[in-house]
């Protein structure tokens, strides 16, 4: 999940993978991207996606961009432990993630959605906080980078809600939480 976006976007660990998801990206991701962005009420990221968020979207003013308006108009709350302010529109910080979590996610109708946030996910997903996943997989091997699970995830049975494929091959699946795996013998 390192550096999607650009060869300069976290090139930390000496990753120099960055810009892998671009060659992939189509309408269909575009659109899948846009119903999501639609379902959020507020965002929740870590340090380093915000300030790599914050970085560029800011810059991005067309109305008709559904990832930009929603990045610009809705709370942000920035799970840190090194910054003192953010500045970025409607943007509050948060520095106990693991207590405020659900009191987060209990002030809005709509969703709290993560993104990114290769550390937060990690917490999130090691106190088993996170409700549902959207998972795109891409036809694309690296070996190395920040991974969504990593050590200290919980075992999880998963229940699939939906799937599709775009037509660059791209895998977009989506599962709630569904208790602890079981187990069998052959």
């Amino acid at each position: 999940m390192q550096a999607p976006g650009g060869p300069q976007e976290d090139p930390s660990g000496h990753f120099t993978h960055g810009g892998w998801l671009v060659p992939y990206a189509d309408a269909d991701m575009g659109a899948f991207m846009a119903r999501v962005f639609e379902k959020a009420e507020a965002f929740l990221l870590g340090r380093f996606t915000y300030q790599t968020f914050a970085s560029y979207w800011p810059k991005v003013t067309d109305h008709n961009d559904p990832v930009a308006t929603a990045l610009n108009r809705l709370p942000k709350h920035v799970a840190t432990n090194t910054l003192k302010t953010v500045e970025w529109n409607n943007s509050t910080l948060v520095w106990d993630v693991v207590n405020d979590v659900s009191r987060l996610k209990s002030q809005y109708n709509k969703e709290l959605q993560v993104h990114g946030s290769a550390g937060l996910a990690q917490t999130l997903i090691a106190k088993d906080l996170i409700d549902e996943y959207r998972l795109l997989i891409y036809p694309v091997v690296l070996g190395r980078g920040k991974r969504l699970f990593g050590a200290g995830t919980i075992p999880a049975a998963m229940k699939l809600l939906d799937s599709r494929t775009t037509s660059t091959g791209v895998t977009i699946l989506t599962f709630e939480r569904a208790g602890a795996p079981t187990y069998g013998s052959f």
